[in-house]
């Protein structure tokens, strides 16, 4: 398996991003079938705000209109992950893994698993506490769950694409026009609503592109 391109994207719209995934996931399915090889990588985003929505998302979790979206200055995008309902906004990052499982000895829910786990332990270190919900993906924290980071993957012959979104400095607010994950009865928080204070944004994502790397070897 060819070594991982980390690619950082800054601030990006989601449409631009999904067409670099998309571009990076053909190609890995194309020299797959080929009998070749063809790097796998991750890209590093913050996007600015968009509501998406899942392959099978029931669009009443979206709670406001589309005029309504507009006037805020909020996308709204149909995609192809799995998973429901969700927003993606400044100060949140998303890390977009575009890999062939094979090569990295996983089953989807393995690399899914792998994925929480990853960012579980990263949050520990900052000393945030998180856990795995039994039929909900992604990472949890506080005695009332809160999600603090969405998961939502597409496969295809063992090549997967999107990921992972951590709420760093997102504002909370935004989650309001929505059903998160299409949950009702469960909220969503930060690491700096945790933390009480900001964190440095360039420094997070450094800090969680080693912990992926770590992860890779």
């Amino acid at each position: 398996m060819s070594g991982f391109v980390f690619e950082d994207c800054g601030r990006i719209r989601y449409g631009d991003a999904l067409a670099r995934q998309t571009a990076a996931f053909e190609g890995i399915l194309a020299a797959k079938l080929a009998g070749g090889d063809a790097p796998n990588r991750v890209f590093f985003c913050e996007h600015e705000p968009v509501i998406t929505l899942g392959r099978r998302a029931n669009e009443a979790n979206v709670l406001v209109s589309a005029d309504c979206l507009a006037e805020r200055g909020v996308e709204l995008f149909r995609t192809d992950r799995g998973g429901d309902a969700t927003y993606h906004g400044p100060g949140q990052l998303t890390v977009y893994p575009v890999v062939d499982l094979e090569g990295l000895g996983m089953g989807l829910r393995t690399y899914v698993c792998w994925l929480e786990g990853i960012v579980i332990d990263f949050l520990r270190a900052y000393g945030i506490e998180c856990y795995r919900l039994e039929g909900a993906t992604g990472v949890w924290t506080g005695d009332e769950p809160r999600k603090i980071c969405a998961i939502g993957v597409r496969s295809s012959r063992f090549v997967v694409m999107h990921g992972f979104a951590l709420n760093v400095n997102t504002s909370l607010d935004a989650f309001r026009l929505i059903n998160p994950c299409g949950f009702t009865d469960r909220g969503v928080t930060s690491m700096a609503e945790v933390l009480g204070c900001e964190l440095g944004f360039e420094e997070t994502k450094a800090g969680l592109r080693r912990a992926l790397e770590c992860g890779l070897v």
